[in-house]
């Protein structure tokens, strides 16, 4: 059933809105996904405060451009899904790439710190480590010389016998 002029404008203003205030936007070429596949990664998507959203390539060229962004949808394969991160910037990247490996879903481009990406750029920061995994890292980084030089009183200690001095 065609959607009427009123409807269109509706979902032109929330598009429009979504692209306002998503910190970063990916889109996905969703084509020959199954009805579980999607659901499952609309409720992934979901815990993370990313609200995905399936609409036609020149209504989403329109709502994207009166956001102030230059996109072009002609030129993007497929039926394309657009994934608006509320939270972490990454987690739209992550999901939908992690979701591509046992699912036809694919990035086909996005927008990451302001300005329009293609799908190589999409595809690396999908590959990146998770925000909570770069921290632990930084914490690991940040820990190491004093672990190292504890080892180092430990092991002048057991070299000396045991006896420390109090």
């Amino acid at each position: 059933m065609a959607k009427s002029r009123v409807q269109k404008n509706e979902s032109l203003s929330e598009l429009k809105e979504l692209f306002k205030a998503g910190k970063s936007i990916m889109f996905a070429d969703y084509q020959g996904m199954t009805v579980a596949k999607m659901t499952t990664l609309r409720k992934q998507l979901t815990g993370a405060k990313v609200d995905y959203v399936i609409a036609k390539k020149t209504l989403l060229g329109i709502a994207a451009k009166e956001a102030g962004y230059q996109v072009d949808f002609s030129k993007v394969p497929g039926m394309i899904g657009a994934a608006f991160a509320h939270e972490d910037e990454m987690a739209p990247a992550k999901i939908i790439g992690d979701a591509g490996k046992d699912a036809p879903i694919k990035l086909v481009g996005g927008i990451f710190d302001g300005k329009a990406i293609d799908a190589a750029y999409a595809i690396t920061l999908a590959k990146l480590p998770s925000k909570l995994a770069l921290l632990g890292q930084l914490l690991s980084v940040f820990n190491a010389p004093s672990s190292a030089f504890v080892r180092v009183l430990n092991a002048q200690k057991e070299k000396q016998g045991g006896a420390a001095a109090v």
